[in-house]
């Protein structure tokens, strides 16, 4: 069971050793990089690639590790119980199962995205080392023991918003998505706009890594910002010389598919005006 890239997602070299390790360790693979450089993508890929089924848990601010496991509904249980509900006597009927649960307990491999682990409490990692470790737990409502019936490749990926936690780290294999070179974003873009023109391809590219380059840039626009921009340049019919700037260091075209805060364009504003002084 390889994975090898798909016709629909470029994967470097690197990125796709760091998957085949994950998968023969049998370790969830802990994939870290700037938001918007394909990391969720990646477990979408890696589900079609290698023809298993996908569970997605995306992670929020407020989410417990228990809900992956599995939630026991005590309230509904006490409503039927004064009700005189007959499914009152079977607890079963009360306990939601998780995504974790789920993926358990599937007939068949299954890749499990735990997604943006780190919008979640610092504690959150910690509550999940058993899992990760013996992959089961101990549903205490009903005295069951929920045990992985075919390993998930699991991946769980983060945005580096907090730091995770060492023993969480040590059972995971790890892989920072570095962002793409120029000829690696050229393969990416020809993915998604097989039609582009080489030169204005090359122009758009040249104008996008002098933006992210800019220093002073609060948000650096990610891999996803520069496929809606050239999305946007090839719905408005664009050509090279359209995309020339008043000054090396003026707006580009369509902006708001680049910058998206009103600092950063006050900052382009600013060295445009500072460059066309310097020019009078």
């Amino acid at each position: 069971m390889k994975f090898e890239g798909t016709d629909a997602y470029v994967a470097t070299d690197d990125l796709t050793v760091a998957v085949n390790a994950a998968v023969t360790l049998e370790r969830p693979l802990l994939v870290k990089g700037e938001p918007g450089t394909g990391k969720t993508e990646l477990a979408r890929q890696v589900a079609s690639a290698l023809g298993l089924r996908m569970i997605e848990w995306n992670i929020k601010s407020t989410t417990k590790a228990q809900q992956g496991l599995y939630e026991y509904d005590a309230v509904s249980r006490l409503r039927d119980s004064q009700l005189g509900e007959e499914r009152v006597h079977d607890v079963s009927n009360y306990i939601k199962k998780g995504k974790l649960w789920e993926a358990f307990d599937a007939d068949e491999k299954v890749v499990l995205l735990i997604d943006e682990i780190d919008k979640a409490d610092i504690e959150f990692p910690n509550d999940l080392l058993q899992e990760l470790d013996k992959m089961e737990f101990h549903v205490y409502e009903t005295g069951e023991t929920i045990r992985t019936k075919h390993r998930p490749i699991m991946i769980i990926t983060s945005n580096n918003e907090k730091e995770l936690p060492d023993a969480f780290l040590r059972r995971c294999f790890f892989h920072y998505i570095r962002f793409p070179e120029p000829e690696v974003m050229k393969q990416i873009v020809e993915v998604h706009h097989p039609n582009i023109k080489e030169k204005l391809l090359t122009t758009a590219l040249t104008q996008f890594y002098e933006v992210r380059d800019t220093a002073g840039l609060k948000k650096k626009p990610s891999t996803s910002e520069v496929l809606d921009w050239l999305k946007l340049l090839l719905a408005e019919d664009l050509t090279p010389e359209d995309l020339r700037r008043d000054g090396p260091n003026a707006l580009p075209k369509l902006h708001g598919a680049l910058l998206k805060n009103e600092q950063d364009v006050h900052l382009f504003e600013r060295l445009a005006f500072m460059a066309r002084s310097k020019r009078q």
